[in-house]
């Protein structure tokens, strides 16, 4: 890319980004305009969030699994998973894996990513752990490192370090846009979210070219070369003919077309963060560029834009087309807000949930979500009835929530828990987990 990028830009104006951000590149929209959020939700104008103590002491607590009640496993992008128990104080080690992963410090996207419990689990099972491995055989030499997707036993508040076996190994050519999040969905498949393998604008080493030739790129639109901006469905609980360790589910769109039977959609750039709507609907949070940033509901074999668009406009041309060659439509996210000049504004969503829990009862069937640069507030999004919804911000009373929020997890009740830290990077101790209530 010509010139700094988002990451030094902010970290000269006092700011440094966590793994999450987009970053910035040249001439990104149609004819320099930008698109303004829909109006904010009047009807929440009056309220004001606060949040509750879970569990604290992280470094940058990107993930939060919550199987049964008051029981809790934190994932930890600095290589650590934690426990806490119903009954428990404090965390204990559930699991390490520093050992196995490149070295992450600062600013990395890297790390430990992301922990899905098998949907059988009972205070034992299996999880399934999402991390990034040093080159393994098959990664080239001149990538960054290896997608790993792994499943432990876990079984009272522990995973097994010995009882690893590798599902999912992907080469990752950049060191960033590596996504993380894995999940089990209502059908009991595990869906896995990848990004475009880094750089900017989906081009350079390791992003092949695809059908689109205003701009070069990318891995967001193609389906043939690799599950780089994708998101994947699998079946961990069958095996594929050849050996591997999992099966592809029939129903998958590209199974007996041209394409990798692995993925379930594609078209995104760097999807931080998804999850199930009680509705079964498919929310995925995908960070922009350096213009827009995104939130879509997904379906099976939907195309969600990246590179020919950022968001639902052209990207890095005055024109671009609606649908591929072979008719297929992009997809228009339900919610898109600019990096500045908005309503609500900031530069890389964190994915949330569809809200049906009793703690806040206006929240109830809207999608709470945030941005890394939130400064304090937390972003509502509302079914308008149309194709975009609305988007509202709302603030948490009293600075208690954490300056960067990072992720967000769900209890089995419907309640929210937001992750957070007060730092820039992989550094210190200000991470924390909390628990969503009305201020």
């Amino acid at each position: 890319m010509n010139g700094p990028t988002r990451r030094q830009f902010l970290a000269g104006a006092g700011l440094a980004l966590t793994g999450l951000s987009g970053c910035t590149g040249p001439g990104d929209g149609a004819g320099g305009q930008t698109t303004p959020t829909r109006t904010p939700d009047a009807s929440l104008s009056a309220l004001e969030l606060g949040v509750d103590p879970v569990a604290s002491g992280f470094t940058a607590p990107v993930d939060v699994v919550a199987p049964r009640g008051d029981e809790y496993f934190v994932v930890d992008q600095a290589g650590q998973i934690a426990y806490l128990g119903p009954d428990a104080d404090e965390p204990t080690m559930a699991l390490d894996v520093t050992d196995r992963m490149v070295d992450v410090s600062g600013y990395d996207e890297r790390g430990l990513l992301g922990m899905a419990l098998h949907p059988d689990y009972d205070g034992s099972g299996r999880a399934f752990v999402r991390y990034s491995a040093p080159r393994r055989e098959g990664t080239p030499a001149n990538y960054s490192h290896t997608f790993v997707l792994s499943e432990f036993a876990v079984s009272d508040g522990a995973l097994d370090p010995e009882s690893e076996r590798p599902i999912l190994e992907i080469p990752e050519p950049q060191s960033n846009h590596n996504a993380g999040s894995v999940g089990f969905g209502p059908d009991g498949y595990l869906y896995v979210g990848v990004g475009d393998g880094g750089g900017g604008g989906d081009v350079g080493t390791g992003h092949v070219e695809d059908w689109y030739d205003a701009v070069d790129g990318g891995n967001g639109q193609d389906i043939t070369e690799n599950l780089l901006g994708s998101i994947l469905r699998i079946d961990v609980d069958g095996e594929g003919e050849d050996g591997r360790p999992y099966a592809i589910p029939d129903d998958n769109p590209l199974v007996g077309e041209s394409g990798l039977d692995e993925q379930f959609a594609w078209g995104f750039r760097n999807p931080w963060r998804f999850s199930f709507g009680p509705d079964r609907n498919f929310f995925v949070a995908d960070v922009g560029q350096s213009r827009f940033e995104e939130v879509d509901i997904v379906e099976a074999g939907g195309n969600y834009g990246w590179n020919v668009r950022e968001g639902r406009r052209c990207f890095q041309a005055e024109e671009c087309p609606s649908e591929t060659p072979d008719g297929t439509p992009l997809r228009d996210p339900i919610i898109q807000y600019p990096h500045e000049g908005g309503a609500v504004s900031g530069i890389s969503v964190i994915g949330g949930y569809l809200y049906d829990g009793d703690a806040v009862p206006a929240l109830t069937d809207r999608y709470v979500f945030a941005d890394w640069r939130a400064n304090g507030d937390l972003f509502v999004g509302t079914d308008t009835g149309e194709s975009r919804w609305s988007v509202t911000a709302v603030p948490v009373a009293d600075g208690e929530m954490g300056s960067n929020v990072l992720s967000f997890g769900r209890t089995p009740s419907g309640e929210l828990l937001v992750c957070s830290t007060d730092e820039g990077g992989l550094s210190g101790s200000t991470g924390a987990v909390h628990r969503l209530r009305e201020a």
